[in-house]
């Protein structure tokens, strides 16, 4: 498929077109085309983001994700604020221009308590993103007046019905109006959806597509199912990584100038894939910073984790950046 005809069949795509293109037998032209509009329009620069799991506490149900409250062999915890602040401050020692600050629905963590945090990690010269769930406009108003530039809301999958059956705890109306208050009120909006879900099609993951392209986001993690042993989908096939890429591709397409991960649990799947996908429109890495103590009891899904440390961690991601042509930042 040429430039032009591609083109042409995003000018006015609808979740169809989407699924035809992501049926291609040879997807190499889009990827390419992908890999152009991603240098020409954000660069070559690999934007490096610390994210720190301060809490696994979560009042969902999701039944896909290993938080979910209803997984009661967890074991769960909650950081400290000193605990918290220090490693941030790790953070920006080591070299981070952001952290994102990531927790299941932990009540305990109200707006005036993340607003505190907020206000003291910013005085380090970080950015600050927020991923932790759902809440009312006037805390994401507080949270935005404390300081809070990002907020990450993957909304998952934009089909109301399979929504509906992961999410026993939320709609997806609801889900995508937060991100619309999230939009008007300033934040940098990220949303984002799993490739691979039980019940999903090629059409769903054009209507993720579509999703994320009316918001609009500025940010999209787009990441494979991974099942998790402790949940209802713990017998489900992981999704393909192969098909992740070509949802990350297009996303480029439909929303050029938008910050695209290449996310971890892409690299739990396959390493060299999760590097690949910065070939096709990918450029922001995120590096766990969450100190050991904790950082394996985030299991939202089964990953092996290497020994957190913060300084050298940051090193030897700047060099894989490097080693593939790119600008670590």
């Amino acid at each position: 498929m040429t430039g032009s005809r591609l083109q042409t069949a995003l000018r006015r795509p609808n979740a169809q077109t989407l699924a035809e293109l992501l049926r291609l037998p040879d997807f190499g032209p889009i990827y390419q085309e992908a890999d152009r509009i991603r240098r020409e329009q954000v660069g070559d620069t690999v934007h490096l983001r610390a994210i720190l799991e301060f809490s696994n506490i979560c009042r969902r149900r999701c039944r896909y994700c290993g938080l979910n409250a209803e997984n009661t062999a967890a074991p769960r915890y909650r950081m400290r604020e000193d605990e918290i602040l220090s490693t941030a401050r790790q953070a920006a020692e080591a070299g981070y221009r952001t952290l994102v600050m990531q927790s299941g629905e932990d009540p305990y963590y109200t707006p005036e308590r993340l607003g505190g945090l907020i206000r003291e990690i910013r005085k380090t010269g970080m950015t600050v993103t927020v991923s932790c769930g759902e809440m009312e406009e006037s805390a994401y108003a507080h949270l935005r007046d404390c300081g809070a530039d990002r907020y990450l809301l993957k909304h998952e999958t934009a089909d109301p019905q399979l929504y509906s059956r992961l999410h026993p705890c939320g709609t997806l109306e609801h889900r995508v109006d937060c991100l619309r208050t999230l939009k008007r009120l300033g934040y940098e909006t990220g949303g984002g959806f799993m490739v691979g879900l039980p019940g999903q099609t090629l059409e769903t993951i054009g209507q993720d597509l579509l999703l994320l392209r009316d918001i609009p986001c500025d940010m999209a993690g787009i990441g494979p199912f991974i099942a998790h042993p402790r949940t209802p989908l713990k017998d489900s096939p992981s999704g393909s990584a192969e098909l992740t890429r070509r949802a990350v591709a297009l996303a480029r397409l439909l929303l050029p100038k938008a910050h695209l991960p290449a996310t971890t649990a892409l690299g739990v799947l396959n390493a060299g894939v999760k590097n690949d996908v910065f070939s096709c429109g990918a450029n922001v890495v995120m590096r766990k910073v969450t100190p050991d103590a904790y950082k394996k009891k985030y299991d939202i899904y089964p990953a092996a984790l290497p020994p957190t440390e913060i300084g050298s961690g940051r090193r030897e991601l700047e060099e894989q950046i490097r080693a593939l042509g790119r600008i670590p930042e």
